[in-house]
C-alpha cells in the first residue's frame, strides 16, 4: 500500500498527478503500517508529519510526504523502496522501523542513488558499505554494551540468560553484543547461562522459558519485538520466574504495556529520548508542538522525536545542497555536523551514522514509560 499526503495535511490525500509539479519536493516515509511491527511504524510516521507540518516547505517548494507500507516484510520492504523511487521519484527516503526492514532496502537505494536516513534502525548492517543509507539514532554495538553495564553494575548481575528473536536482525545484534560486553564485563566466558531462540510471531515461550527457569540467571535480556516482548514476560512470572527483564528501545511502544499489562511493570530498556528531558532547545520545542497536536497523549515515544529528527536533517540537507539532485542531497547528509535535533546533537561520521553516546533508560512504572537515568558511554 502507498499513501500519498499532501505536506501538512494530518489525514488528507492527494493524486500522484499533483506531486509531479516542479514547485514539489517528494520524500517517501517507509514504514511497517501493517503487519508484527505497525505500532512502531506509526509512532515514526507521527514524527515525520509533525515535522513536516511545521516545517513544509525547502527551497521555495512545498514538501510532500509519499507514505509506503512495507507491511513488515522484508520481500515487501524492498519492493515498497523502489515503488517510492521509481514510481513516485521522490528525492529522498524515511524509514524504516526496524532494522531487517531497512537492510532489505539498502541495495534499492544504493543502486538507485537515492539516500535514505534511518530512523531508529540500530544495527550496523543498515548502513554498512552503503554510502546512501544513513542514520540519526546510536547503534546497536553502543545500546549492548549501555544495557549489559546496566545489569552488571546496577543490578549486579553475575549470571544473565538471553532470548533472542532469531528472524529478526535487530535482536540478534543486539543480544550479540551485550554478550560479548556482559563477558568482559564480568571476565566469565560462562556469564551468558542460557539462550532461547523464537522466531517473530511466535506465541507460546514455555519451553525456553522453562530452560532458563532451570538456570536461575540473574536478570533475562530480551531484545526484540513488543508485542512478543510482553508475551515472554507474561508467561515468565507465570512460570514463577522473578529474575528482572531489560531489553532495547523496541520495548517502548504502548501495545508492550498493553500486552503484558502488570506483569512488566518494572522492565527496564535503553532508548533514545524523554520528553521529560529534553537534552536541546529543539528538544523542547518538539515536546511543545508535539502536546499541541496531541493534548490527549501522556508519553512520547522516542522512535516520533526520531522521525521528527529525520525529516529535520534532511531538509537541512536539501537546503545546504541547493537543489533537490538526490546525489547532491545525499552528499550533504555525508557532510552534517553538529545539527540540533530534538534527540540531540546529531554529526553524521563516516560510516553514515549519528555520532551518539548517550542512551536515556526507562522503565515501566503505573503502566507508564518512566525516565530512570541518562547514560553517556565515550
Amino acid at each position: 500500500m502507498v499513501v500519498t499526503m499532501v505536506a501538512g495535511c494530518s489525514g488528507g490525500t492527494s493524486s500522484s498527478s499533483s506531486s509531479s509539479d516542479s514547485d514539489v519536493i517528494k520524500i517517501g516515509v517507509f514504514e511497517p503500517l501493517t503487519g508484527a511491527n505497525a505500532a512502531g511504524g506509526e509512532l515514526e510516521v507521527e514524527g515525520v508529519k509533525l515535522a513536516n507540518q511545521l516545517r513544509p516547505e525547502v527551497l521555495g517548494k512545498k514538501v510532500e510526504l509519499v507514505v509506503a507500507d512495507n507491511k513488515s516484510d522484508k520481500a515487501e520492504a524492498t519492493t515498497a523502496a523502489a515503488r517510492l523511487i521509481e514510481k513516485d521519484k521522490v528525492v529522498a527516503i524515511l524509514g524504516s522501523w526496524g532494522s531487517s526492514l531497512s537492510i532489505a532496502a539498502g541495495d534499492v537505494v544504493k543502486t538507485n542513488k537515492i539516500p535514505a536516513v534511518a530512523l531508529s534502525a540500530t544495527n550496523p548492517q543498515v548502513t554498512a558499505g552503503n554510502d546512501y543509507y544513513f542514520r540519526v539514532c546510536f547503534l546497536d554495538p553502543f545500546q549492548g554494551t549501555v544495557m549489559a553495564n546496566y545489569a552488571y553494575k546496577n543490578l549486579n548481575a553475575k549470571k544473565v540468560a538471553i532470548i533472542q528473536e532469531v528472524s529478526n536482525d535487530y535482536s540478534v545484534g543486539l543480544a550479540k553484543f551485550f554478550t560479548d560486553s556482559f563477558t568482559k564485563l564480568t571476565g566469565d566466558p560462562n556469564a551468558i547461562v542460557s539462550t532461547g531462540n523464537y522466531n517473530t510471531g511466535d506465541q507460546d515461550f514455555n519451553g525456553i522459558l522453562t530452560n532458563i527457569k532451570a538456570t536461575n540467571p540473574d536478570v533475562i535480556f530480551a531484545p526484540g519485538n513488543f508485542t512478543e516482548s510482553a508475551l515472554i514476560i507474561k508467561q515468565a512470572r507465570a512460570l514463577g520466574i522473578t529474575a528482572p527483564f531489560i531489553g532495547g528501545d523496541t520495548w517502548e511502544t504502548n501495545e508492550f504495556i498493553t500486552v503484558g499489562g502488570t506483569d512488566v511493570e518494572g522492565a527496564v530498556m535503553s532508548t533514545f529520548f524523554d520528553d521529560t528531558n529534553p537534552l536541546t532547545e529543539a528538544g523542547k520545542t518538539f515536546v511543545t508542538e508535539y502536546k499541541k497536536a496531541y493534548p490527549d497523549r501522556e508519553n512520547i515515544a522516542a522512535v516520533t522525536a526520531l522521525g521528527y529528527d529525520g525529516y529535520m536533517m534532511t531538509l537541512d540537507a536539501i537546503e545546504r545542497a541547493g537543489s533537490t539532485d538526490p546525489v547532491a542531497i545525499r552528499d550533504a547528509l555525508a557532510q552534517t555536523t553538529d545539527f540540533e535535533g530534538a534527540t540531540g546533537m546529531i554529526t553524521i561520521d563516516a560510516n553514515g551514522d549519528a555520532t551518539k553516546n548517550e542512551a536515556i533508560i526507562k522503565t515501566v512504572k503505573d503502566g507508564k514509560f518512566t525516565y530512570q537515568d541518562s547514560v553517556t558511554i565515550d
